[in-house]
């Protein structure tokens, strides 16, 4: 009992992905945590504007909750804030050496901003609007003497505070690549149970005919649809909320992990295609369920679906598991062996075709995965490798591998 309690203490502290099912928590911590660092640090130096420093924390820490984004933000600012200082260094070593009227200095400062602005807008983005904002706080008033010396102060206050947050990051680090990963499990994971919810939907009205002669209702007589559970409404709402959820951690996954950002694009753009498939078979389940169906082809759909629900489930495993596995494909199942298909009512082959389209798009993000996976893998860690490896063996490895 100890030990259970034990480990569900520790488990966000030692065990990645309940790190990640905690992650707003954790991040809330972790700020805290920096911003009495970034106090202690300020008494400690105790440089003049020392505020700078925890705001600093701040800016880098208080939207951001995960390693790669927070590392190119603290790089941007380290980068911007020591260009600027370069920059400001050089305007008032103009001004001391060459300047002559209070006009010219202006003149040169205007036209500094603006160069920076465009390049800002260019290429640069945050660097370029932090060289800028650096730059200010130690020209922006020529006529105080002890002006650069305060925006100097400031901009090491920045460096610090900058220090401070890319250190705390290492307490209960947070990977953008993990979370990808767990993210996109997670939601293969929902897409399997409710793919299964809606063949259940169909399976419960009871659709079969048992004599494979029968004709389908006429397409005079309109066919009552039998609505389906507002559970799988409410799961497909929660998949599209992790879909999008995804995207912020994109662009620091390909930095932590080296893949090229186009091809973690199309992996998220499949991921929103298989999405989108499923939710038009929810919409034709409920006409569906009052559409008669053969028995040979509902068995063949039954196995099809329980194939596609495993693909599914097995590819989530992956995602998650510590171990260096690999994509398996999806199904055998081929539509066009199975001539009768093409002679069932016109919904039912829309379903199959509809459930072929969704066969593919599986296909196709494994072999994105499965490409792809030398780089993700790596990235997430060899610790984390190594401690979920030793739990899983603990609990008896990972079943779902096996499906």
């Amino acid at each position: 009992m100890k030990s259970t309690l034990y480990q569900r203490v520790t488990a966000p502290f030692t065990e990645p992905y309940v790190r990640y099912q905690h992650a707003d928590v954790l991040h809330a911590i972790r700020l805290g945590t920096a911003v009495i660092l970034a106090l202690l640090v300020n008494k400690l130096t105790n440089l003049p504007h020392g505020e700078w420093t925890t705001i600093t924390v701040f800016i880098i820490l208080g939207l951001l909750q995960y390693q790669g984004a927070i590392y190119t933000k603290a790089k941007e600012r380290v980068l911007g804030t020591l260009l600027g200082i370069g920059t400001a260094l050089g305007v008032l070593w103009f001004i001391q050496n060459a300047g002559a009227w209070p006009w010219v200095d202006y003149a040169l400062i205007g036209l500094l901003s603006g160069i920076i602005g465009y390049l800002a807008v260019r290429k640069l983005g945050y660097t370029g609007l932090l060289t800028g904002i650096t730059m200010l706080m130690i020209v922006s008033d020529l006529g105080h003497n002890s002006i650069g010396q305060d925006g100097i102060y400031r901009a090491l206050n920045i460096l610090l505070g900058t220090g401070v947050s890319v250190a705390v990051t290492l307490i209960l680090p947070l990977k953008s690549t993990l979370m990808w990963r767990f993210l996109l499990s997670s939601n293969l994971d929902a897409c399997s149970s409710l793919y299964a919810g809606v063949g259940h939907h169909i399976d419960a009205a009871d659709g079969v005919m048992e004599n494979a002669s029968q004709k389908s209702n006429p397409i005079a007589f309109p066919i009552k649809e039998v609505p389906v559970d507002r559970k799988l409404v409410t799961a497909l709402q929660q998949i599209n909320k992790r879909l999008l959820a995804v995207r912020p951690h994109i662009a620091a996954t390909a930095s932590e992990s080296g893949i090229e950002k186009e091809t973690l694009e199309t992996i998220q753009r499949t991921h929103r295609n298989i999405i989108g498939t499923i939710d038009l078979l929810l919409s034709a389940a409920p006409r569906l369920a009052n559409i008669e169906i053969d028995e040979e082809n509902h068995v063949l759909l039954i196995h099809y679906q329980h194939e596609l629900t495993q693909a599914m489930q097995h590819m989530a495993a992956v995602l998650r598991s510590p171990s260096d596995e690999v994509f398996r494909p999806i199904t055998r199942i081929a539509v066009s062996e199975y001539p009768t298909v093409q002679h069932l009512a016109f919904e039912w082959q829309g379903y199959f075709w509809l459930t072929q389209t969704l066969q593919t798009q599986l296909q196709q993000l494994s072999d994105l995965l499965q490409t792809s996976k030398l780089h993700w893998f790596a990235a997430s860690g060899l610790g984390y490798q190594r401690r979920e490896q030793r739990r899983m063996k603990e609990q008896g490895g990972e079943t779902d591998l096996h499906l």
